[in-house]
């Protein structure tokens, strides 16, 4: 049995605001929204979404989870996506390829070199 990569979950204070963050940041689009949940994607019908749910706790820590991101140039996607409203982040990382982000609520992200 193979497992088919559907949704990706992020818990947020502010669903709404952080999802229309997000859509500014990659362009995808608002795919399903309710009073629960605002869902993004490429394109409707492709996966994986991401689906912004609020919930009541502020966020704690380190992710456990991130995600990676790859631009045709990282130093101008960079520069774009602080523009926006993302803070440049030190996990400990030290000097690496990557750079280390966090949208308006902390999430963590990084924006590879292009391969």
């Amino acid at each position: 049995m193979a497992l088919h990569l559907e949704e990706i979950v992020v818990d947020c204070r502010d669903r709404v605001a952080l999802a229309r963050w997000w859509q500014a940041a990659t362009g995808w689009q608002v795919v399903g929204e309710d009073s629960d949940a605002t869902e993004l994607a490429a394109a409707p019908g492709h996966t994986p979404s991401i689906l912004f749910v609020e919930v009541a706790e502020p966020k704690r820590g380190k992710n456990r989870l991130h995600l990676d991101w790859v631009p045709g140039d990282q130093q101008e996607e960079v520069e774009r996506l602080v523009s926006l409203g993302a803070s440049r982040v030190d996990i400990g990382q030290g000097s690496t390829s990557w750079v280390v982000l966090a949208d308006p609520e902390g999430n963590e992200f990084c924006v590879l070199a292009a391969r």
